[in-house]
């Protein structure tokens, strides 16, 4: 027996309407009914969603109207074909359903060949936009994918010069996503940060040689040259209209803040500094302390961790910082997932 390809839900509270509808449509369709409103809801929101509903209008309880309308405004639901078939026939009641986002208007008593061909038509035009949507999905993560490799490519570039290691910036722009997910931004918000925070160091392209990687103590004038790698950033990244690149520009400059007023280049303080480089100040020092460099050891995690609670209101935001300290062990599992190069 060939396996039937499409689902049609049928909604009806006449059993003899289903049982007519059902026979039309089985042969060439796995058919579900449903008596009434909510258990059509119901089984349009089960694992096996269907690929078109067919909707009796006047019902008891939730009529076709009320039903359509929930599920056009449920995501999970929007994008199912709702073809109305009822006996009312006056043109209001068709706008009124066309407007609620039916594809298609059947009227009772039915005809098999009309209701063949609509369902036909209907299902072939749902099947052709799930395909589009499927490979503009796939193109999209090609671009994402493809923004993102050229973004570390480019924090690598400054993180080299530094005696650091390319997989440091992939592991900032990782823990920076999860610390800004627990931190209360959306999926979206976080995944431009993503992006955002391997391009934190992008300025110390800028910075001379010997300075950046004297291995002697730092001079003070030299120190406040270092300190130009933030704005030097800024400037790199420019004013692109790019989201991405927007957030990047204001991770470049803020990431050296600290709560208490003592980082640079600004020397804000608090809630004044973006949240963005409030996270990317925890996660940054926390991959640099937990790193081996050829100048130091790494710290063992629970120095880590006391240093975190020590600095907590200087130089991190209290409550990022607590939150972070709940995440060690995903920052932990990134490090062995993107281990140093010379490890």
């Amino acid at each position: 027996m060939s396996k039937k390809s499409s689902v049609i839900l049928v909604v009806d509270d006449a059993p003899e309407n289903i049982d007519v509808l059902s026979g039309i449509l089985s042969p060439e369709y796995t058919v579900k009914a449903a008596i009434n409103g909510a258990r059509a809801l119901k089984i349009a929101l089960s694992e096996q969603q269907p690929d078109l509903i067919l909707l009796d209008i006047m019902m008891p309880d939730i009529d076709g109207y009320e039903v359509c309308t929930q599920l056009k405004r449920d995501p999970r639901t929007r994008a199912i074909p709702v073809i109305f078939v009822t006996a009312m026939s006056e043109i209001d009641n068709e706008k009124r359903g066309f407007s609620l986002g039916a594809v298609d208007y059947i009227t009772k008593p039915v005809s098999p060949s009309i209701v063949r061909a609509r369902v036909k038509t209907q299902l072939a035009l749902y099947h052709q936009n799930r395909e589009l949507e499927e490979t503009v999905l796939e193109r999209t993560k090609e671009v994402r994918d493809t923004q993102l490799k050229l973004i570390q490519c480019l924090g690598k570039a400054a993180e080299y010069r530094d005696n650091e290691t390319g997989a440091h910036v992939i592991r900032v722009g990782r823990s920076s996503q999860l610390l800004a997910l627990a931190a209360g931004f959306s999926d979206e918000e976080a995944e431009k940060l993503l992006f955002a925070a391997p391009m934190h160091d992008v300025g110390k392209i800028g910075i001379r040689d010997e300075i950046l990687l004297k291995p002697g103590k730092l001079t003070s004038v030299e120190f406040d040259i270092i300190k130009t790698h933030t704005t030097i950033g800024a400037e790199i990244i420019g004013n692109d209209e790019s989201e991405v690149l927007q957030l990047a520009k204001v991770v470049a400059i803020a990431h050296h803040e600290k709560w208490d007023g003592s980082g640079y280049p600004f020397g804000l303080q608090g809630e004044d500094i973006p949240i963005v480089g409030r996270i990317v100040a925890i996660v940054d020092v926390f991959d640099a302390l937990t790193s081996s460099r050829p100048y130091k050891d790494p710290w063992p995690l629970e120095q880590v961790v006391d240093f975190f609670k020590e600095q907590t209101g200087k130089h991190f935001d209290p409550s990022l910082c607590s939150k972070f300290l709940e995440l060690i062990p995903q920052m932990v599992a990134l490090r062995d997932e993107f281990p140093d190069e010379e490890a």
